[in-house]
């Protein structure tokens, strides 16, 4: 049996282009190491307690959807569902896919729970998605964002609401001096058709100027050559005729309301006409929180307005606007701007004990500790050691106390108690242990 495993796990590595001793992770998906996880903590919490003040529930959907949501919303000539979705056959022979965005399947979530029908709704949502693409610092295939959505409003006000919401989840998090805002409008579909067909035929009549990336895009999404990094083909861009000169009308005074909500807030912002985003189904007001130090993966929060997709995708016409964060990208922002010392892990007590009755009684104790005091984090010493050993495991915790029993202490019913920082050390009665505790600490019993 020993050999036909290592038979099979030999093949697999062979097959992956690796022959290791060691399974490794799939590449552009990575661990989050325990040394990292509070820099999430931070981010995750932070954000949910902004989405809270603002008044929005969360939903929950699937990894996995039906293929077919994703050609229907996210556009079939798009780079996601021609080249990036993971996709597969179940065993019923139905295509499947591992969600690359969150959109769609909030808007078929919502869609098929009834959440819609002449209903107002703002909700947000957390977890994985997966693009096969060039792994890079910023951009992996499995990546985590935090999404959120609003349905049911058509007016400027509810895009202000977003905007000025990510705006303080950046100024909480201690990012917002690090990021710029651009916003753009992309008008109506109606808007987008004549536009499109103006730049068709701009970017035909240069067609000798245009990268293999944009010539593919000219029939399929012209829109996209617009946002090419491409330096030879910046001035070609900067030429191009602009969107916001083929607006209709509506959507000229939806987007100069909107920047009437940014400018009474204060919130700067700068007019990008190169903004276009690469999904099919974004209308009107697009936006973008860019930063200067993640290199070419700047966009750190983007979203806009979605208007025609909940009836796209078989349902009735219902005004929409969200936006999307990459989590990867605003740690390694907080890591790169050293904002650790906000998140704290560290046990505020190591409990050391030498004896099995100490063993027996630590245990209980710790758990007291835990009943007590509210918010305390306690690191029990499981195991055997000496005592000089347990007492490096504590200092190496980064424990504020080190609380020792041992045989004496167990008979007299008392605890000592060492300061890891002062290096002092006394001893108190087991009673008075949370009171001192919570005191010494500031915490809540």
């Amino acid at each position: 049996m020993a050999r036909l495993y290592q038979a099979a796990l030999v093949k697999l590595q062979i097959e992956d282009g690796r022959l290791s001793n060691n399974i490794q992770a799939i590449r552009g998906m990575h661990d989050i190491k325990p040394e990292q996880t509070p820099y999430w903590q931070f981010l995750e919490g932070t954000v949910r307690d902004v989405l809270q003040a603002y008044s929005y529930d969360e939903i929950r959907m699937p990894l996995v959807e039906k293929t077919e949501l994703f050609k229907r919303s996210i556009g079939e000539v798009t780079d996601i569902v021609e080249k990036e979705m993971y996709t597969f056959e179940d065993r019923n022979g139905d295509s499947l896919t591992l969600r690359p965005e969150g959109t769609a399947s909030c808007v078929r979530a919502c869609m098929e729970n009834g959440l819609l029908h002449n209903q107002v709704q703002r909700l947000w949502y957390m977890g994985p998605m997966f693009r096969h693409e060039r792994p890079q610092k910023g951009r992996y295939r499995q990546f985590h964002q935090i999404g959120v959505e609003a349905f049911g409003m058509s007016g400027a006000d509810i895009d202000a609401e977003l905007i000025l919401m990510s705006a303080r989840m950046l100024k909480q998090l201690g990012l917002f001096d690090n990021v710029v805002l651009h916003i753009n409008s992309l008008g109506t579909s109606d808007a987008r058709t004549v536009y499109r067909s103006k730049l068709v035929e701009y970017f035909s009549a240069h067609g000798d100027k245009l990268d293999d990336d944009s010539q593919r895009r000219l029939q399929s999404n012209p829109l996209r050559i617009l946002d090419s990094k491409n330096p030879d083909m910046q001035q070609l861009i900067e030429d191009a005729p602009k969107l916001m000169d083929h607006l209709d009308a509506e959507s000229l005074a939806h987007f100069a309301r909107l920047k009437a909500y940014l400018d009474q807030a204060d919130i700067k912002y700068i007019v990008n006409p190169r903004l276009v985003r690469g999904l099919d189904y974004y209308s009107r007001t697009v936006f973008e929180w860019i930063t200067d130090q993640l290199g070419a993966q700047g966009t750190v929060l983007a979203g806009g307005r979605f208007d025609g997709l909940v009836e796209q995708l078989g349902g009735k016409p219902t005004p929409a606007i969200g936006f999307a964060m990459g989590i990867e990208r605003l740690v390694a922002l907080l890591e790169d701007n050293n904002l650790a010392q906000q998140v704290d892990h560290a046990p505020h007590a190591y409990l050391l004990a030498m004896g099995e009755s100490a063993q027996l009684t630590a245990m209980q104790l710790a758990e007291q500790l835990r009943d007590e005091i509210k918010g305390i984090r306690i690191s029990l010493h499981c195991g055997d050691g000496s005592f000089k050993s347990q007492m490096k495991k504590a200092d190496k915790s980064g424990a504020n106390f080190a609380l020792i029993l041992g045989e004496d202490e167990i008979n007299s019913g008392t605890i000592a108690i060492k300061n890891m920082q002062l290096g002092e050390q006394e001893h108190k009665d087991q009673t008075q242990l949370a009171d001192y505790l919570a005191t010494a600490l500031g915490l809540n019993k």
